[in-house]
């Protein structure tokens, strides 16, 4: 699910649970982590450490 900024949004944001908000977040993270990777900005080390401190503190399945 795409957010942007539109009233349409926000009210489907704003009627997200606590926990589908954080998930979301989450996935917006994972996602720039893997364009990070896919750039070359990071190593795949540096990638997989970080999605797993992501994972761990932000209470995902891995």
């Amino acid at each position: 699910m795409g957010f942007l900024n539109s009233d349409d949004s926000k009210n489907q944001w704003d009627s997200l649970t606590y926990a589908q908000k954080n998930h979301q977040l989450y996935l917006a993270q994972k996602s720039i982590l893997d364009q990070f990777l896919k750039r070359g900005a990071i190593s795949q080390a540096q990638h997989d450490k970080s999605l797993r401190d992501l994972t761990e503190k932000m209470g995902e399945e891995g």
